[in-house]
């Protein structure tokens, strides 16, 4: 079932495909099996060493720990420097993002992973639940951090959907709010007209841009072509803010 919409600098819609349960839970036993197979060999390893090399207790038990830290923050590393893929997710083509498609930050990543005690490891049940009945298939991490686990081809599609956006600052506010007003055709309209150039384009601009203004009822002291430029950013602004 898809979720988030984003919306491309061509008004198309780009539709997230939460992945199922199936995936993602065969993906987790590919990563607890990379998991022992690395446990397994560092036991092997301290097995070697404990018996040419005397380690008193204590520092063994520390050594261990610092050993299989990788493991205990397995899911952690992985998604924070692999952008939201472990090995197993990864095989199975999908990956973490926020709701809206964006990377995760180092605080969702890391409230996915401290949840992962109680939906994977203490209530594994809760968890799978959690997944099948939520409309976007989260588990209660995903429910905590605002993120979602999704096909890889949505990812590749949204990643350069957005770089058009990239005009639009976190601190980016609309000049004209009545950008909101305006349809899908209109603003597609008026993208056309902007970019496409002949011997009429200053007609068409002065034409479109007088009958945007009747329309709107706003009458700015700025050209025809910076009024149709902002009106478009600000209706890309609205646009998002939806999403």
């Amino acid at each position: 079932m898809a979720d988030s919409t984003i919306i491309t600098g061509q008004y198309v819609q780009i539709e997230q495909t939460p992945a199922n349960a199936g995936a993602r839970l065969i993906a987790r036993i590919v990563d607890y099996i990379l998991m022992v197979v690395y446990c397994f060999a560092v036991v092997v390893c301290f097995g070697f060493i404990a018996d040419s090399i005397f380690f008193d207790n204590d520092l063994l038990v520390i050594l261990y720990f610092i050993f299989l830290l990788p493991v205990i923050l397995y899911s952690l590393l992985w998604e924070l420097f692999n952008r939201g893929q472990t090995p197993g997710k990864k095989l199975f083509g999908i990956r973490v993002v926020m709701k809206d498609g964006t990377r995760p930050k180092l605080s969702a990543y890391l409230l996915r992973w401290l949840m992962l005690i109680v939906d994977v490891y203490l209530l594994q049940c809760i968890g799978i639940l959690s997944i099948l009945l939520t409309k976007n298939s989260q588990r209660l991490g995903d429910l905590a951090a605002g993120t979602l686990v999704i096909k890889e081809k949505d990812f590749r599609k949204i990643n350069v959907t957005l770089d058009e956006f990239r005009h639009l600052s976190i601190n980016y506010r609309p000049v004209f709010p009545q950008a909101e007003n305006l349809s899908l055709e209109q603003i597609n309209l008026i993208n056309q007209t902007l970019f496409r150039f002949d011997q009429e384009r200053p007609v068409r601009i002065r034409e479109l841009a007088g009958k945007v203004r009747q329309f709107l009822k706003i009458n700015p002291a700025v050209s025809d072509e910076a009024l149709l430029q902002t009106l478009t950013r600000d209706y890309q602004y609205y646009a998002l803010e939806d999403i």
